[in-house]
């Protein structure tokens, strides 16, 4: 559909350590480029990382890691139907979330709100590119995984604009738009999350598939669909089947609607898009309507409640404690932090040391260093 518009492999600009070409390698830049994240610290860690729910919740639930590879399927699903870069944008779905911290959103907000208080500020974004540009250490040539321009790029741009003002984005080109594989990262994301976030809530009683049904009317329409064929089918099979569906419905609108917007804009290469005013990876307006009404539910309901549980269970204020702890007693932190103290602001590597943490590592850091307390006397009392 949109071949014309992929980005070429042969165009990037490289990485900022030069390799020597191996001569014996069936991968192209952006397939190494993957593997490096996969083969990444950071990215088995996701694995004990909240997405929603905070971990223990279920079972079942989506971690960090498994909403990753969900992004990374719809992703090459819609790239792969509009021709353009599979490997590139695979490269991007798996490192998206590389730089989120512990406890979900709720983690990311305690932390930028420690943050603010020494001057600063934490973006879960750029601080992917912190974790690849220089906390990997795999390699002896270089520090970080010596990832390509456009995937460096992409980590920080899939889903916002660089500000053109200021001096440390200008490594990155603020003023250009993201290459189109980067662009639907942002769309492949809200997909995946929407779509598993709906099985979840339901399965984790958030919300009941008559809830969802009033509020999304595609939705409804679909479960009825089901219903009607698979009359003997337990309800969990005919909610599995119509979120496939919707989920399914979802990939098609953003491809669509894509394509039209690329049409519309009248772009001809990949470097069009680069310079056009706003971005083209967009779902259509019926698909988009459909999505809205489903974060709305969440919303009120699923995300809103995750955010409490994590409150009442005081996963953000032990972040904060122990941000805390660590900026009055430095020499707590691991060697590889403290030997980093003359080149670096203390809050700064604390923040980078927290932010790497999953959601068990953390909870036993502040048990570690500041005991049990009120926490943990109240998650026995909830058995």
């Amino acid at each position: 559909m949109l071949s014309r518009l992929r980005f070429p492999e042969e165009q990037s600009l490289l990485r900022k350590h030069a390799e020597p070409p191996d001569p014996d390698s069936y991968r192209g830049l952006f397939q190494h480029d993957r593997d490096r994240v996969i083969h990444s610290r950071a990215f088995r860690r996701l694995a004990g990382k909240t997405q929603v729910a905070t971990l223990p919740n279920s079972n079942h639930s989506r971690t960090r890691l498994t909403h990753t590879i969900e992004v990374s399927q719809v992703a090459r699903t819609v790239a792969t139907a509009l021709g353009l870069n599979v490997d590139l944008v695979e490269v991007l779905a798996l490192a998206h979330d590389l730089g989120h911290p512990a406890f979900g959103h709720a983690g990311e907000s305690a932390l930028d709100e420690q943050m603010r208080l020494v001057g600063s500020s934490f973006d879960h974004n750029f601080h992917a590119l912190r974790i690849v540009e220089h906390f990997e250490r795999r390699y002896a040539a270089f520090r970080g995984l010596n990832l390509t321009f456009e995937v460096r790029e992409g980590l920080l741009k899939h889903s916002r604009e660089l500000d053109p003002a200021e001096p440390s984005h200008q490594e990155y080109l603020p003023h250009l738009r993201p290459t189109l594989e980067a662009q639907l990262v942002d769309g492949a994301d809200e997909i995946a999350y929407l779509s598993a976030d709906l099985e979840d809530a339901v399965a984790d009683k958030f919300l009941t598939v008559s809830d969802i049904c009033s509020a999304v009317p595609a939705f409804g329409d679909l479960h009825a669909d089901v219903q009607a064929k698979f009359p003997s089918a337990p309800e969990r099979r005919i909610l599995n089947e119509s979120q496939r569906r919707l989920m399914a419905r979802f990939v098609r609108g953003l491809i669509e609607g894509t394509r039209a917007a690329a049409v519309s804009a009248g772009v001809d290469s990949w470097e069009d898009v680069r310079h056009l005013p706003s971005r083209i990876a967009t779902p259509t307006d019926e698909t988009a309507s459909t999505m809205r009404q489903l974060r709305s539910v969440l919303s009120r309901t699923y995300y809103r409640a995750s955010a409490r549980i994590s409150q009442e269970r005081g996963y953000s204020s032990r972040l904060k404690e122990l941000f805390q702890h660590y900026l009055k007693h430095p020499e707590a932190l691991p060697s590889s932090s403290v030997e980093q103290l003359a080149s670096e602001p203390l809050h700064q590597l604390v923040c980078d040391y927290i932010a790497g943490m999953t959601d068990e590592f953390l909870i036993k850091c502040h048990h570690q260093h500041l005991g049990g307390g009120e926490h943990e006397r109240l998650e026995q009392a909830r058995g």
